[in-house]
């Protein structure tokens, strides 16, 4: 019933979007709506200016862990940011999603989506996603402007990564108990131009944060 009313008022509004037997190729029926609101109106809102930090690497890397302590890094500078965690959004958005190919690649096209929509809004946004394949990172790249979305390799030995295991996935990966399993029994293949690398075998928490927040100020995102 509500969504027959939405759908009458649609109707009735003239929109572009129709009720019934609908085309193929959907996108003849919608037009992009422009916001009144400019993006550098939200730049001097807040203060500073918007960006991708997409952190990329094995499990256990160590990316979700710096995602948010750099998140937390940011807040103590007054600077407006979220992170996009791959876990965390396999728990909503891409929750009917597996870890086939397919099923990989389309959890890295709608999170790059969700990340543009964050970068319009003024925050600084931070993307912890294994996000395995080049193609597919390459692909969210390419939704963004220069200079705005910046590649972040977290790199980390296999065996290391093994070893710290937090969540004992590699080990249920080694049993079998895991399929599809990125570093075992899928592939991971490593950025071939990342704007900036991080070897987190050789270096702290702190040190990495601290890293990223050179990176980000020396790009101009934010403030010296």
């Amino acid at each position: 019933m509500v969504q027959a009313t939405v759908h009458n008022v649609i109707k009735k509004e003239g929109e572009s979007e129709e009720v019934g037997n609908q085309p193929t190729d959907h996108t003849q029926q919608i037009v992009w709506q422009t916001s009144t609101v400019t993006q550098q109106e939200r730049f001097g809102l807040n203060g500073h200016k918007s960006c991708v930090l997409w952190l990329t690497g094995l499990s256990g890397s160590g990316k979700s862990t710096i995602a948010f302590a750099v998140e937390r890094a940011l807040l103590a500078q007054k600077i407006r940011s979220y992170v996009l965690d791959g876990d965390n959004i396999r728990h909503g958005l891409n929750k009917n999603l597996g870890f086939s190919k397919e099923d990989r690649q389309e959890n890295i096209r709608r999170v790059a989506e969700v990340a543009k929509l964050f970068v319009d809004a003024g925050l600084m946004t931070i993307v912890s996603f294994i996000s395995p394949y080049e193609e597919d990172r390459q692909m969210a790249r390419m939704l963004f402007a220069d200079q705005v979305f910046y590649e972040i390799y977290i790199k980390c030995p296999l065996e290391v990564c093994e070893q710290r295991d937090p969540k004992g996935l590699y080990k249920k990966a080694r049993t079998g108990e895991i399929s599809q399993f990125t570093g075992i029994s899928a592939p991971y293949e490593p950025p071939v131009n990342p704007d900036f690398i991080l070897e987190t075998a050789h270096c702290s928490i702190e040190e990495a944060v601290e890293a990223i927040l050179v990176l980000v100020k020396k790009q101009g995102e934010i403030d010296q």
